[in-house]
């Protein structure tokens, strides 16, 4: 617990550097690359952020002293992370996302490493086997699916902000400008590019079953697998969706807290994955020009998702205890977001 949460601490510092645009591109870049060594240095600080979550760069040296106090093999894996993060980052900071190798490499960087952190966390700690830890490749699908898909919902938010993180390979097949899919005369060609770019996202589906099939502690699937879940759901509410060019589609609360309360088994991650895939193949245009493409990612995952599919699982208990604890936490999370708009918006520009 304590190792996880002053990993998320010291990514949530090295992010707010990266989306700070006061910070100029000459200290912003040394700083993303040496970010790593500031956990050993016990004053480090930054006070210059104008960015709204600051107060993690300017108490920074709280965050590293509980950094220090971890065991020597949870300092090892967040350090690592960190470094490889901050390079990654300082390569995107004056350049574009344009192939979708690139996108890929992208997601890596600020989501996939997340994965396989977090994984190296779990088998480190013994909760988990070393191979969730060593597989870095399914690691890695767990961060780039719920990446892409918050970078497919939010088009519209990050154009208003002036970010773009669709590829241009794929969006320059649809217009000569990504701003140009928000206009109204463009949206045929703008739910096209919305699609091949789900069905992109949807090919890592397979990977997060194989993930999740690995995993023993209830606690660690809780954790992993709700997130998953979410982001199905979410692609299904966008596909072939207009509204992603006019406004925000969100899947709807009570949703959000079903899928919390069920995803508590992989037979039950299984049956939710292939529900929503379900959802998506009814909704195919056959004018679609990735439709094909659709069609065979929502295949395979369907036969990874039937009861008795390709896959050794893992038998998760959902004890009424666990289940009154979840439903505790999931009216507690509903009732926050609805009483403030504000810190609606605060986590969803965090989950960027």
């Amino acid at each position: 617990r304590h190792a996880v949460c002053i990993f998320y601490l010291v990514l949530r510092a090295l992010d707010t550097i990266e989306d700070d645009m006061t910070i100029s591109l000459d200290v912003k870049a040394p700083m993303l690359h040496e970010f790593h060594s500031y956990l050993y240095q016990p004053e480090w600080k930054y006070m210059e952020s104008k960015e709204k979550d600051r107060q993690v760069l300017e108490d920074f040296p709280t965050i590293s002293m509980e950094f220090r106090n971890l065991s020597k093999v949870y300092q090892d894996v967040i350090s690592d992370i960190c470094h490889k993060m901050g390079v990654g980052m300082a390569e995107f900071l004056e350049k574009k996302v344009d192939s979708q190798h690139e996108w890929d490499k992208y997601c890596h960087y600020v989501a996939g490493l997340v994965g396989i952190g977090l994984s190296r966390l779990f088998s480190a700690s013994e909760l988990e086997d070393p191979i969730v830890g060593q597989d870095t490749e399914l690691a890695n699908s767990m961060g780039l699916f719920l990446q892409k898909t918050n970078i497919i919902r939010d088009y519209l938010e990050d154009q208003l902000e002036g970010r773009e993180f669709w590829p241009k390979e794929v969006w320059s097949r649809y217009a000569k400008k990504l701003s140009d899919l928000a206009k109204p005369e463009n949206i045929d060609m703008a739910v096209q590019c919305l699609n091949e770019l789900i069905t992109n996202a949807l090919h890592h589906v397979p990977d997060v079953l194989t993930y999740l099939s690995r995993l023993k502690n209830q606690s660690v699937f809780n954790f992993c697998a709700i997130p998953q879940v979410m982001a199905i759901a979410t692609l299904a509410a966008c596909y072939n969706n207009k509204q992603v060019f006019r406004g925000v589609v969100k899947i709807r609360k009570g949703q959000a807290v079903t899928l919390m309360m069920d995803a508590t088994n992989i037979q039950a991650v299984k049956a939710i994955m292939y529900q929503y895939v379900e959802e998506i193949y009814q909704k195919i245009p056959s004018t679609d020009p990735s439709s094909n493409k659709t069609q065979q990612v929502i295949a395979s995952i369907r036969a990874m998702s039937l009861p008795g599919g390709p896959m050794a699982s893992r038998h998760h208990y959902s004890p009424i205890y666990l289940s009154c604890a979840m439903l505790l936490a999931a009216l507690s999370w509903q009732y926050l977001s609805t009483i403030s708009k504000a810190t609606e918006e605060y986590v969803q520009a965090g989950e960027n």
